[in-house]
Order: structure tokens, then C-alpha cells, then sequence
């Protein structure tokens, strides 16, 4: 009898043992989704790859305003310039992908590669949303005696025509090239100190036409003639603009586009999280009288659309730059 109560007192403890490990495992458990669904805890930082003033800068700080409020943690801007925006992105793939870094990536992530040999490549970063997109517009300047798109090509394809762009490696000197492409024109393009400078140029005469975002094509006011919007639809800003395709029967579309992108790697439920944060800020009223008032076209894509999207863009530059 003493052995038999023995054994019967070691097989309650052995249960009464078993049934705490199954507690503590259960609020092991617990304790880690809560802190998977409490992302997130600690503010973020927004890396921005321009200077302070630009258009990357003003449209990432009117996204992180509408982000605190979603997120609930601050979003701080971060300007990080140099090296047409290779320092930043490579210093945000650089870091730990937990969600708390996180960085906004104009059109140039799919053309460092190929422009600068930079080690910046889409596959290594998680792009989270586009959030807006400048279609690119061809001008001349008034006095120019130049009327159309159709008059602008003809000229090319009869001599070298000059056209302004914001820099070498930029977007605008890529639409160039790639308008010479699509028509068989010859446009030599002339890089200048941003777009506002470009247009300026083709304003005055100093270089027959410019591409840029349509926003420094309408601050020259009436010195200057916009023959074309580098779109697949019409700016709602300048209705009266044709598209290249409307005006030369050639789908010529170049834009500098944006989004946010992070580290690669991060967690399943952080991605989400913020994926959807960016949606939701995109969405806003605040963010998008914002891009309207700038001239921006708001154009959002989710992380897999705009993946696709980024890849697709990084195989044209690479083809027509490269």
C-alpha cells in the first residue's frame, strides 16, 4: 500500500507538472503574438535620398504626417542626399529589417544600377507602395516657332535638336533618349541643375526643348509652349496638353514615380502593417490635396503591383541606358 500511494502521489505531480507546462507554453504563445501585433512600438524613421525643399522631400513628409496618425508612433524624415539617392537606399538596405527604417524610393532605384554601376537593385529591397507619379512633359519655348510634338520630331529627324533635362543619369535625360528611340530622332540631351533650370533654358532659347515634371513647365507662365505629356492619359492640370501617344502615334511614357520601400526581409506581419498603413495614408484627404496642389498625379500601387512594376521599369533603363 505505502509503494501504490507512492506512485499515485508522483503521477498527480507528474500531471499537475504537465498541465504548467502547457500553461507556460500557451502564454509563451500569447506573449508573442502580442508583440508581433503591437508593431509598432518605437517611432520610424523616413530616410529621404534629397535634400530638404525638392519634390521627394515634400511628398515623403506629407506621407509620414498621415502615417503617425495611422501608425500611432512617430514618423521622422531623414534627408540623406548623394549620389543621385545611392547613399541613401544603400544605407536603408543596410539596415535591420524590422520595420522601423524605412525609406522613400523615386524613379532612380531601377536606374542607379544601370546610370552609376551603384549596388542598388529592386530585388533587394521589400517595396511596400507607390505613392504618386510626375509624367514627364516635352516644352519649347513661345517664340520658338515651334507648334506641335509632330513639328518638334520632324525637326530632329532633319538635324540635332537640343532638349534640357534636370541632370545626367536623371529621368527626364532617360525620356529623352527614350522619345529619340520611339520617333528615330536625334534629341542630344543637355543636363542642367534641376528641372526648374531645364525649362528655364528652353524658355530663353538656350536649348531648343525640355522635359521635366509638368509643376516647373507651368511656373514658366506663358514663356514657354507644352507640346506633350508623357502619359498614358492627359494631366488633369493641363487638359489641353495631348499625350505623345495623342499627339505622334507613339506610346512614349516616362514619369518620376515614388514609393516606400525597406530593408529586405521583413517580418510577414510588419510588411502588412505597413503596407497598409501606406494605402491608408495615400487614401487621405491631407496627403491627396497635397499632391494636387504640387501637380502630381496620386497613383497608387500595392507592394506586389508595384514589385512588378519596379522590375519591369529596371529592365527598360537597363535596355535603353545601358
Amino acid at each position: 500500500m505505502p509503494r501504490m500511494r507512492i506512485t499515485r502521489a508522483a503521477a498527480a505531480i507528474a500531471a499537475v507538472a504537465a498541465t504548467a507546462l502547457v500553461l507556460s507554453a500557451c502564454t509563451k504563445v500569447e506573449e508573442g503574438e502580442d508583440a508581433a501585433s503591437a508593431f509598432p512600438e518605437n517611432d520610424i524613421r523616413l530616410i529621404i535620398q534629397a535634400n530638404p525643399g525638392g519634390g521627394s522631400d515634400l511628398s515623403s513628409r506629407a506621407l509620414a504626417t498621415e502615417l503617425e496618425g495611422i501608425l500611432g508612433v512617430s514618423v521622422i524624415p531623414e534627408n540623406m542626399p548623394g549620389a543621385a539617392g545611392a547613399l541613401a537606399m544603400e544605407y536603408v538596405g543596410a539596415q535591420d529589417p524590422d520595420g522601423y527604417v524605412i525609406g522613400f524610393a523615386p524613379v532612380e532605384i531601377a536606374m542607379l544600377n544601370t546610370t552609376q554601376s551603384a549596388n542598388v537593385l529592386p530585388e533587394d529591397f521589400d517595396l511596400l507602395g507607390q505613392i504618386m507619379l510626375a509624367p514627364g512633359v516635352i516644352t519649347v519655348g513661345a517664340n520658338s516657332g515651334i507648334e506641335s510634338l509632330e513639328d518638334l520630331v520632324d525637326r530632329a529627324k532633319s538635324g540635332a535638336v537640343t532638349v534640357a533635362n534636370s541632370g545626367a543619369g536623371s529621368i527626364w535625360e532617360a525620356a529623352t533618349i527614350g522619345l529619340g528611340d520611339a520617333t528615330d530622332a536625334t534629341f542630344s540631351p543637355v543636363p542642367y541643375d534641376g528641372g526648374a533650370t531645364a525649362v528655364a533654358a528652353a524658355a530663353s532659347g538656350e536649348t531648343v526643348a525640355a522635359v521635366s515634371g509638368l509643376g516647373e513647365a507651368l511656373a514658366q507662365g506663358e514663356a514657354v509652349r507644352i507640346l506633350g505629356v508623357m502619359n498614358d492619359e492627359r494631366h488633369p492640370d493641363a487638359e489641353d496638353v495631348p499625350t505623345v501617344d495623342e499627339a505622334i502615334g507613339e506610346d512614349v511614357v516616362f514619369g518620376g514615380w515614388g514609393g516606400i520601400y525597406a530593408p529586405k526581409g521583413l517580418p510577414d506581419d510588419v510588411k502588412s502593417e505597413l503596407e497598409s498603413a501606406v494605402k491608408q495614408a495615400v487614401e487621405s484627404d491631407g496627403y491627396q490635396t497635397f499632391q494636387k496642389d504640387a501637380g502630381n498625379l496620386v497613383v497608387y500601387r500595392d507592394s506586389a503591383e508595384w514589385t512588378t512594376f519596379v522590375n519591369e521599369q529596371f529592365d527598360l533603363f537597363k535596355d535603353l541606358l545601358g
